[in-house]
This record gives structure tokens, sequence and C-alpha cells, in this order.
């Protein structure tokens, strides 16, 4: 007779597969079929489950799966079976909050995902010279953003792309070289390392005839991290648009909790990857759903990427989807006043946290 063991295993690999190969239709399949091997073999999510009282037999439709506060990432370890973990993701925290760890048992998988939402959006990384302006990212060992990006650098085989800090006068040497080229250009930034480029006095002339053709992209990933006054997104995509000429500037939505991203061309209005979706929650009940385009509402993420942790994640954003139920925005967070979830967290000991910015 199988053991329980193998049998995990088992389910484990054959999930994987039905992710990496998955299309948009097999989404909700998948995603119940992941909500029963979670809740078998996670015990914080079933413990999670328990005490909210709910029938997992019931569970039949993706508006009827439970949701973990986003929290617990930062108190407990948050691991779906026992696979060994090879490292861990981590959130930047300021001083005195608790970061998130996010447990990495196949890096190889998260890369491959990864990679397939990215180009499925944005065509292949061999199309790009890569230049990622991440200094606060940079400065820790345990970024999934910045794991993510090494990869890609690599994937894309170009010799020309990098890494920087604050060296902007050689990021644009690069890019300068890079336009000598035939790809294009994408430059990845925080958000405050972008505007901080800006702030440098660079000249964006030298790039408008590439801008014209369509060969530069500008993606910010959002968050200060307590490095300049927070700004809202139009005003950030407003003030690079004016200083770098380009009629839009991209986004990445993304978190140390999650293994798949979400992507916005322009105006902040995401494409999750093929196995993310996103349905929004009623700020004062995070057990009644938001279903109306353009409400706002508590953003919920089922990751299917997250076979190893949990995939059902409660966000502290506040967002709001589209008319096609598939692409949101993302409006802002909760403040302290709106803690979603349910007092039983508390009730039981888990205690929660003040949330930080995790991407």
């Amino acid at each position: 007779m199988p053991t329980e063991s193998y049998v995990w295993e088992s389910r484990r690999s054959e999930l994987k597969k039905k992710v990496l190969n998955m299309q948009n239709s097999d989404f909700e399949a998948i995603a119940l079929d992941m909500f029963q091997f979670t809740w078998t073999h996670n015990p914080l999510y079933r413990q999670y489950i328990e005490l909210l009282q709910i029938d997992t037999m019931a569970v039949n439709t993706l508006a009827k799966i439970p949701f973990l506060p986003i929290e617990l990432f930062k108190n407990h370890r948050v691991q779906t079976g026992n696979a060994p973990v090879l490292f861990d993701f981590e959130s930047s925290g300021t001083t005195g909050q608790i970061s998130s760890k996010h447990p990495v048992c196949d890096p190889g998988f998260y890369q491959l995902q990864s990679k397939r939402i990215f180009e499925q959006q944005y065509g292949p990384l061999t199309d790009y010279h890569i230049f990622a302006l991440l200094p606060s990212y940079l400065e820790r060992s345990t970024s999934s953003l910045v794991f993510m990006m090494d990869y890609f650098i690599k994937e894309s085989g170009s010799p020309i792309a990098g890494f920087f800090l604050n060296q902007y006068e050689e990021l644009v040497s690069q890019i300068k070289t890079a336009l000598l080229t035939e790809r294009k250009i994408w430059v990845m930034g925080v958000t405050f390392g972008l505007l901080d480029w800006i702030d440098s006095g660079q000249d964006f002339a030298f790039w408008q005839d590439a801008v014209a053709q369509g060969r530069i992209v500008v993606m910010e990933t959002g968050g200060m991290k307590g490095r300049r006054e927070e700004w809202i997104r139009d005003r950030v995509h407003e003030f690079l648009k004016s200083a770098t000429g380009l009629s839009n500037i991209a986004s990445e939505y993304g978190m140390t909790e999650l293994f798949s991203q979400a992507y916005a061309a322009s105006d902040g209005i995401f494409t999750p990857g093929v196995s993310m979706r996103v349905q929004l929650r009623e700020v004062t009940d995070p057990f009644a759903k938001v279903t109306q385009a353009g409400r706002v509402g508590g953003i919920q993420i089922i990751d299917l990427a997250n076979i190893d942790s949990c995939p059902f994640i409660e966000t502290r954003d506040l967002g709001s989807l589209e008319e096609d139920g598939i692409r949101f925005k993302v409006l802002g967070r909760f403040d302290n006043s709106e803690i979603r979830g349910c007092n039983l967290m508390v009730d039981q000991g888990w205690g929660t946290s003040q949330a930080e910015p995790s991407v």
C-alpha cells in the first residue's frame, strides 16, 4: 500500500506538470484540485480551515476557497508537504518589522513559471537587453525579484545587461551600447530607483528614436521602501513619461509570498499570469465577494505556482477588477483599522503584525 509520503510526492509532481502546461481554461479545475492537496498536506492551512469550520467537500467553486492571511508568512512556516527547503525568499522590512519568508523547494520550477508568464505577455527574453535598477533589493540576497531578474538576464543571453544600484551614468552608457543592436531595451526598476535616476539629471534625448520605434520598455515594480515620499501610481507614471518621452510606463505586480507575477503594459491595468487569478472581498467582510467591475475590494490571490507553500493568499492590497473579471488594478493598502481575515487568528494566539510591501 502506498505510503502517505509517496502519495504526496506523486500528487506534487502531477500538479507541477499541470501548472507548467496549463491553459486559462484549466484554471478552476486545477485550483480546486490544488485546494484539496493543500488542506490535506499543509498543517497551517488545515488548522485555519478547521477554525473557520469549513466543510472542505463543499468547496466546489473558486469563490468558496478560503484564503490564508498573508501575515502568517511572517511568523509561521507556510509549507505544503515536506520537501527539503533549499532557501527562503524574504521580504524587505523596515526597522522593527518582521519579514515574510517563503520556502523555496524547487527554484527551477519558479524560474520556468516566471519565464513563461513574462514571455506570454512580452515575448522571448532573447529579444531584450535587460537592465535592473533595483538598489534596495540588491542589498539583500533573499529577494525573489533579484532571483527572477538574474535568471531572466542569463536567459536573455545578452552581454549588455546587468544590475545597477545608483550608477546612473554607467546605466545610460550601457543602454547607448545596447541601442546599437536590434534588441529591445527593458529597464526594470523599483519606483524610487527610477525616480532617483530621473532626478540625477540624465538627458533622455539619446533614446528618443528607439522610443518612437517601440524598442524601450520601462517597468516599475512599485514601492518607495521608505526612501521617498509615497506617490500614487498615476503620479509616478506621469512623472516618468514626462522625463523619458515614453507614452506608457509598464508595471509588475509580485511579492515574496507569490511565485507568479502580473504585468501591466500601461495604465496600471494588470494581466495576471496563467497560473494566477485575483478575486476581491468586501473591505469590511473577508468572506463576502466583490464581483462588480470597478468596485474596490481587498485583493485575494490564487497562485497555482505556490504548490509547496499555499496557493490561496489574502493580501493587504486594495484593488478593482476590469469588465473581463481577470485583469485588475491595485489601488492602495488596508490600514490598521481594516485588518482582514478572522478574529480566530488572534483568539488562537496566531497573532498579526503590521504588513509592509513585500515584493
